[in-house]
């Protein structure tokens, strides 16, 4: 059975507590990704996502110099490198999260998104269905505003 250590992203791009909610913007862009951990040394403390800056930064009114404090997610779903990828996908159906955290004994030690699971044709059935459970739920937030 694949393990996540055999599909995680380990060439992650991360911020620290001491950047603020403009600095995390530039690195998306320049990253074009929308999700990106906080640590501190290699102690992951939260995450930030692309929504993340705009609900609780941009739209709240806060300033480009804002601390990442603001708008960081401190209670986050995690996996660690042994844990399988059927239970990493049944996990992020559960919870109708896109991206993971990797860590080891509390460190960052990678990452691996939904997309993983999908690409590399492992268990492409929990992966589809998590995708699709994600996907309604944006859509249905989208519609219901």
């Amino acid at each position: 059975m694949k393990t996540i250590k055999e599909i995680m992203s380990t060439d992650c791009v991360t911020v620290t507590p001491k950047d603020n909610i403009y600095e995390i913007a530039v690195k998306m862009k320049m990253n074009d990704i929308g999700f990106i951990p906080v640590v501190e040394g290699k102690k992951l403390v939260g995450v930030v996502t692309d929504r993340d800056l705009v609900i609780r930064g941009y739209a709240e009114k806060h300033s480009g110099s804002t601390a990442v404090e603001e708008v960081i997610s401190k209670d986050v779903r995690t996996v660690t490198p042994e844990t399988t990828v059927d239970e990493a996908a049944k996990l992020m159906a559960r919870e109708k999260i896109r991206r993971l955290p990797v860590v080891e004994n509390g460190e960052l030690v990678g990452v691996v998104a939904i997309a993983d699971l999908a690409v590399r044709e492992v268990f492409v059935n929990e992966a589809g269905q998590a995708l699709s459970e994600i996907s309604e739920n944006v859509d249905h937030m989208a519609t219901a505003r």
